[in-house]
């Protein structure tokens, strides 16, 4: 796994981007564990959201514009949201494996998005006042 990311574009210094791709790897793992326990509607759901999150934040990366960019970190933030439900539901659900750690690395994720968003609103306000 180290070799991958020596040799990809998580090399890069983009703390957003390698916070996402090292939370898929632990919901990978965890989707694993709940398909052994033949939970497979709920690790489907989770690891769609989940692995959604990055490959969105990744998409974003080669924006057309500002506004695209902006579009792509808000889908992110909704799968965020959704990722954070599943994992409340298997925390609470009972006879399921708890998917110990993975809400507190989701959290800091969800913080990073939304800051993103933030700032790069204001920044194509401050831009569009320019003009």
């Amino acid at each position: 796994m180290e070799a991958l990311i020596e040799n990809s574009v998580y090399k890069k210094d983009n703390l957003i981007l390698n916070l996402s791709f090292q939370f898929s790897l632990a919901v990978i793992e965890y989707a694993e564990v709940l398909e052994q326990k033949k939970r497979f509607v709920i690790a489907n759901q989770l690891l769609r959201s989940a692995t959604s999150i990055g490959a969105n934040i990744k998409e974003a990366q080669y924006a057309e514009s500002k506004a695209d960019f902006i579009h792509k970190f808000k889908i992110a933030a909704k799968e965020a949201d959704e990722t954070e439900y599943w994992i409340m539901l298997c925390e609470a659900a009972d006879n399921y494996p708890k998917p110990n750690g993975l809400g507190e690395k989701l959290a800091p994720i969800i913080k990073i998005i939304n800051k993103i968003i933030s700032s790069s609103k204001q920044q194509l306000k401050t831009k569009q006042k320019a003009t």
